[in-house]
């Protein structure tokens, strides 16, 4: 799935414009991301879609050196459950 990648941001959009997959991090202080909020329309559900946006933040973070938090529910159990 192709998601366009912003600054603290992960998202994709359908055809007509409904963004259907959300991620974001804002950083918090200086080198700590918080991933504050995950959103997956019902479309996309069982895809495992919550999941390659929770890698992606995380990869996006680490790409720049930064520390990850979460106050997200689902992303602080992914965090806990790959080791993070």
């Amino acid at each position: 799935m192709n998601f366009k990648i912003e600054s603290n941001r992960i998202f994709k959009k359908d055809e007509n414009g409904k963004v259907i997959a959300e991620i974001t991090f804002p950083e918090t202080e200086k080198g700590v991301f918080c991933i504050d909020h995950t959103f997956v329309d019902d479309s996309l559900r069982g895809q495992g879609v919550a999941g390659q946006l929770v890698q992606l933040a995380v990869d996006k973070i680490k790409e720049q050196g930064g520390k990850v938090t979460a106050t997200c529910s689902y992303a602080q159990h992914w965090l806990e459950k790959h080791g993070m």
